[in-house]
């Protein structure tokens, strides 16, 4: 059997490490916003080439929180509207609309699956104000040309990083192009804690200085609330964990590389329509996504030959019953994706001949 992904065998290669950072904290009698907070905080924004990184509970609040922080400063109100990919997962949407924002959905280009930079620009109205692009599967969006219609147009940019750690164009990366950046620690991430865990990047000091009081009750100093807060802290002893993962990020990504090398070079199945990805660093594979009109007997196929795979995702946000305001609604090359799209078996520990198991049985499936 080929695991889509073993998260027992990913933190046993670190086990001995895991065990002496979790001990530590035991033994240190302090389990939130402590030292170990803080050294990840620092090491992660030199990961990223950022000012600040604020450590927080989990992914979706590293995306919901920036924009309350944005709000409690002044630089969004609701009713305003967010520019997002309409294929995203659909926690992107709900940062969005929890904070009485307008969501509006964005068809993606056709060739990467992330936030088109034309769509998008053709989406903006007096309204918009911010946009929230999607570094897809591990991708990054095409940053460059998102930035600048957000500086032509006055947008704030949110990065939405949870699946692109260390992703990046021209030696930039990803939590390094936005006004800020959230990412997602959850353990089947590329940097995956042993729990919910999520960080934002930025480099705004007056962001960074909100987002750390709202994060704790809306405190910057015990007693004192400056805002109506939350408590979404990353605690210690997931801090301690991604300190030690941290350490091994790139060569995990390089070994991702390499699958997905075997992958493009080696799938030649007509009816498998293969990602696509112009730079190298530019992509860290959280995820290999292929495209067929024939998903569901494809996944049979490799089922069948013990190979598991899984779909990200099934449903749309807008045909979600959570949305059913906007289950009317047509987004086209959005739906056709999520109808296509099958995740191969991806991750640091499948070996080449695992991958190359995965390629002949792709290459194998004939459709009826």
């Amino acid at each position: 059997m080929i695991d889509f992904l073993s998260l027992k065998d990913i933190n046993q290669k670190y086990r001995d490490e895991l065990v002496a950072a979790c001990s530590r904290v035991i033994d240190s009698g302090w389990y939130i916003c402590g030292n170990e907070l803080l050294q990840f905080e620092k090491e992660f924004t030199q990961f990223c080439g950022t000012e600040y990184c604020i450590g927080v509970a989990n992914g979706l609040d590293v995306l919901s929180l920036t924009l309350r922080a944005w709000m409690e400063q002044g630089k969004l109100k609701e009713g305003d509207e967010v520019l997002v990919p309409a294929n995203t997962y659909i926690a992107s949407i709900l940062a969005i609309s929890a904070n009485g924002l307008t969501p509006v959905l964005v068809e993606p280009d056709a060739q990467t699956f992330n936030l088109s930079p034309a769509n998008a620009k053709a989406a903006i109205t007096a309204k918009t104000k911010a946009m929230l692009p999607v570094h897809l599967y591990g991708q990054l969006a095409d940053m460059p040309a998102l930035m600048e219609i957000a500086e032509q147009h006055q947008l704030l940019v949110l990065e939405d990083a949870a699946q692109a750690h260390g992703a990046s164009i021209d030696g930039r990366k990803a939590g390094n192009w936005g006004h800020a950046a959230g990412f997602s620690f959850y353990p089947g991430k590329n940097l995956g804690a042993l729990g919910d865990a999520g960080a934002i990047t930025t480099n705004d000091v007056e962001l960074a200085q909100t987002l750390c009081a709202l994060r704790n009750y809306g405190s910057h100093e015990k007693y004192k609330n400056l805002f109506k807060g939350v408590n979404s802290r990353l605690d210690e002893i997931q801090a301690a964990m991604l300190r030690v993962k941290l350490q091994y990020l790139d060569q995990d990504t390089q070994h991702r590389r390499v699958i997905a090398d075997i992958y493009r070079h080696h799938i030649h199945n007509p009816v498998v329509q293969l990602p696509q990805c112009s730079l190298a660093e530019q992509h860290v594979w959280h995820l290999f996504v292929i495209r067929t009109a024939h998903r569901t007997a494809l996944q049979q196929h490799l089922a069948s030959q013990g190979i598991q795979t899984l779909i990200h995702y099934p449903i749309p946000p807008h045909q979600q019953q959570a949305y059913q305001e906007w289950n009317a609604r047509s987004y086209p090359l959005t739906e056709r994706l999520h109808q296509e799209v099958l995740s191969l078996p991806m991750g640091p520990t499948l070996t080449e001949d695992e991958a190359m198991q995965v390629v002949a049985a792709v290459n194998s499936f004939q459709p009826v």
